[in-house]
């Protein structure tokens, strides 16, 4: 399981607490579909969201996709195109997605980016493109914080005998509904609809957020955890292995 160690300093915490309360602060709900649920897994899909406005890409990944995570999601790689649930779907290159992502959060005007169990995962996963990339300092100057609802709903819901806090439980004990989970358009749409329904205060806020700055990867990152909202019942083998 990964561990995540934040290190804030008075400056970083004052800064981000007085921004993140800001209650005209924009937000944006973002997701990313992947190859595994490793360390060495890749972007296959990623989705944004803020009020009516969203981003949805595919991007074909350089390694192969886990069995598990196929199952998961529907997407499959042949000769060099993406498929989900057997129909092509329109890909870019992964700058071409992080790029355009990057334009729809400064659209925003530096947003908290929100997500589920995105501290463990999927930042990390989105860190590693961003370096790849060269575009991290990029990135940064365009959000506010990040947010992770995972830690948050635990917080908010503690007393409520959930047993368990992955999104689609929250979604359908909270909201009562069901929807298309391991999409990440669709998770992205129903997280929107989970953090109104979770109202949360600013210092519940502040407390569940966090920098890319201020995140240190540990050796291993995993997805299994059965709180987790996007990983099947069972462990998966590492992307790119049989």
């Amino acid at each position: 399981m990964l561990d995540i160690m934040l290190h804030h300093s008075p400056e970083v915490v004052n800064s981000m607490t007085s921004e993140l309360s800001n209650v005209n602060q924009s937000l944006a709900f973002f997701d990313l579909e992947t190859t595994g649920f490793g360390k060495t897994c890749e972007i296959v899909q990623l989705a944004a969201v803020s009020g009516g406005n969203s981003i949805n890409l595919y991007t074909v990944p350089g390694c192969r996709m886990q069995s598990g995570a196929a199952k998961v999601t529907g997407f499959r790689v042949r000769r060099h195109r993406l498929f989900l649930n057997r129909q092509p779907v329109l890909t870019n290159s992964l700058r071409e997605v992080v790029v355009s992502f990057i334009a729809f959060l400064r659209m925003l005007g530096r947003p908290i980016l929100i997500g589920h169990n995105i501290r463990r995962f999927d930042c990390p996963v989105l860190v590693r493109a961003l370096d790849q990339l060269d575009l991290r300092v990029e990135f940064q100057s365009t959000v506010t914080g990040c947010l992770d609802t995972l830690p948050l709903a635990r917080d908010i819901c503690k007393d409520y005998g959930f047993r368990s806090f992955r999104q689609e439980n929250l979604v359908r004990e909270l909201l009562g509904l069901d929807y298309d989970a391991h999409n990440a358009l669709e998770d992205v749409r129903a997280l929107q609809s989970l953090y109104w329904t979770l109202r949360p205060t600013s210092e519940l806020i502040s407390r569940h957020s966090f920098t890319l700055e201020t995140m240190v990867q540990c050796k291993h990152i995993s997805k299994t955890d059965t709180d987790i909202s996007k990983a099947p019942s069972q462990s998966s083998p590492r992307c790119g292995s049989t």
